[in-house]
């Protein structure tokens, strides 16, 4: 599936979105008619008798880095697929396609503390050996977010498009986000369970913490507990969303019951028409 993904679905919509970071120089030829005369190049122009301009095009590469967290919590999972094996398959449809697009991609793993760093680099074997670190890596009990942008900060300095991936469970990360924003192109990828916003009515129920190991019962069969559990998990949602607007910060929400094709096909398509509409 993620074969079919990248090669039919995703390469195009990838390409579309994502430019280059600039524009480097191409050649020097004489000056046509039309031509911008702010282009033109002095120092040839002087040599020769006959003006001529500099061309530039696109510097179409990129560098592109996934920052996956490992932390305990993204264990989690009511449905065939739990979260972190569904940010395992997002992680590797993205990489294989930037790799498509002759792109560098480089990995962070990150609990509470950076577990795992691969400099971003080209080609098909890197990619292999980036999903097999991810595929491999233990998870962890606790998360922290912000340390792990600060880290990715001073690790990738050159601007890159970052690919943060997380259930997003830890709050005040505002400062974090900001800055990595202003300095790469941040976009916010979470991972949820429907368990997470919807309680089954089961009774009394035992859960644990997962980061913190902590214990503590409900009792399910109350309408009342469920209704204020669902409050709180769709406020805690819609607080994170508008997080992420008010930071500019693309965002891309998958849930573990559903498709995730979709999303990020969306996801593509709306900012492609984003930025060619210039907003």
């Amino acid at each position: 599936m993620t074969r079919r993904l990248v090669n039919n679905v995703m390469a195009g919509e990838y390409l579309a979105v994502f430019k280059g970071q600039g524009m480097e120089f191409n050649e020097v030829r004489e000056y046509q008619p039309g031509d911008d005369v702010r282009a033109i190049d002095w120092n040839v122009t002087a040599r020769t008798g006959f003006p001529h301009i500099k061309r530039y095009v696109e510097q179409r590469e990129l560098t592109v880095m996934f920052a996956v967290d490992i932390s305990a919590s993204t264990i989690f999972g009511s449905t065939p697929r739990r979260k972190g094996p569904l940010e395992i398959l997002v992680t590797a449809v993205l990489a294989f396609s930037a790799i498509r697009n002759n792109d560098r991609v480089g990995l962070m793993l990150f609990s509470d503390e950076v577990e795992f760093y691969m400099r971003p680099r080209k080609g098909r074997g890197h990619g292999l050996l980036l999903v097999r670190e991810l595929t491999q890596a233990a998870r962890r009990r606790k998360t922290d977010i912000a340390g792990a942008l600060t880290s990715l900060n001073r690790l990738q300095r050159r601007r890159a498009v970052v690919f943060l991936l997380s259930d997003f469970q830890q709050p005040n990360i505002r400062r974090a986000l900001a800055v990595t924003s202003s300095r790469h192109d941040l976009i916010a990828v979470s991972v949820r369970d429907p368990r997470e916003e919807r309680l089954p009515n089961v009774g009394l129920v035992t859960l644990e913490d997962a980061e913190t190991g902590t214990p503590f019962t409900i009792d399910t069969s109350s309408p009342r507990v469920r209704r204020e559990f669902e409050a709180r998990a769709l406020a805690k949602r819609d607080a994170m969303r508008k997080e992420f607007r008010s930071l500019k910060i693309d965002h891309i929400e998958l849930n573990t019951d559903e498709d995730f094709a979709t999303p990020l096909i969306n996801f593509f398509q709306q900012r492609a028409a984003r930025l060619g509409s210039g907003r």
